[in-house]
């Protein structure tokens, strides 16, 4: 994706916070502060989305849920796009948070189809031939 070089101002506070998170994830400090403001626009665009540390990256999550958008998503195409039905299979959710993941889903459709993709293709044997050590004793 391009770049654009542009200076801004930001608050002492708020670059010391960007400098600990690139320092503790050894990553580079434009890259973290590219990707919270990345976080920022789309948690202004879709309210009820926010983004959390998972075991694979952070994910776009229906807010005060551990729920990830994808799962959302991927049932909600398992039920023929059916909105009822959707909330049925997540009856614990106000229509609101899953109005939130699918409203997320239209405005960046290609990060949860790969997300469902990715989840899609693991299998047990792509499972067991990834950490081998899963399998047990024979």
């Amino acid at each position: 994706m391009p770049t654009v070089q542009k200076s801004i101002r930001i608050q002492e506070k708020t670059f010391k916070e960007v400098e600990q998170i690139a320092k503790e994830s050894g990553r580079e400090f434009s890259s973290v502060a590219n990707e919270l403001l990345e976080e920022a626009i789309r948690m202004q665009r879709c309210p009820g989305i926010v983004f959390s540390e998972g075991t694979t990256g952070r994910r776009a999550r229906i807010a005060g849920t551990g729920i990830e958008v994808w799962e959302i998503i991927a049932t909600y195409k398992s039920v023929n796009e059916d909105l009822d039905r959707l909330c049925k299979a997540y009856h614990w959710l106000t229509e609101q948070q899953i109005r939130a993941a699918l409203g997320y889903y239209r405005l960046y459709p290609e990060d949860i189809n790969r997300l469902i993709q990715q989840n899609e293709e693991l299998t047990k044997e792509n499972i067991f031939e990834r950490y081998p050590f899963l399998r047990g004793r024979r």
